[in-house]
């Protein structure tokens, strides 16, 4: 048994010290890695596209919905008409409900950026008063 396990001992480091030589001190082996390594920097790159558009376009879209409600709410909060006044105030509670949500989810994706920022995505909303 002992003389096994010694036989098996002996091929795997003269496997490894194979492996370690041909990817070492071969062409093939350097393409091997380089493919390899080219490979995982373009799935990096493609990932972080990914991520960066999609927290960019959830973004924009809070925007949006904000400025819509801060635009209702500036139309209809002066009204004598007390049902446009209350749809003043539903889409007041509606846009600083998405600016705390916005301002949270900023923080929490900061990272995409960093520190470069697209003029159109705003630092964080204000909550209207």
């Amino acid at each position: 048994m002992e003389k096994i396990l010694g036989v098996l001992g002996i091929f795997a480091l003269l496997f490894v010290g194979g492996a370690v030589l041909f990817f070492t001190l071969t062409p093939v082996g350097h393409e091997i890695i380089g493919s390899y390594n080219s490979s995982i920097e373009k799935a990096d790159t493609n990932s972080s596209f990914d991520t960066k558009k999609q927290v960019e376009d959830t973004a924009r879209s809070m925007i949006a919905s904000y400025k819509s409600d801060e635009a209702t709410y500036n139309q209809y909060k002066n009204s004598s008409d007390k049902e446009k006044t209350n749809w003043g105030e539903e889409a007041k509670m509606r846009a600083n409900k998405t600016a705390a949500s916005y301002n949270e989810f900023l923080i929490k994706n900061s990272f995409v950026w960093k520190d470069n920022i697209p003029e159109d995505i705003y630092m964080n909303l204000a909550m209207i008063q």
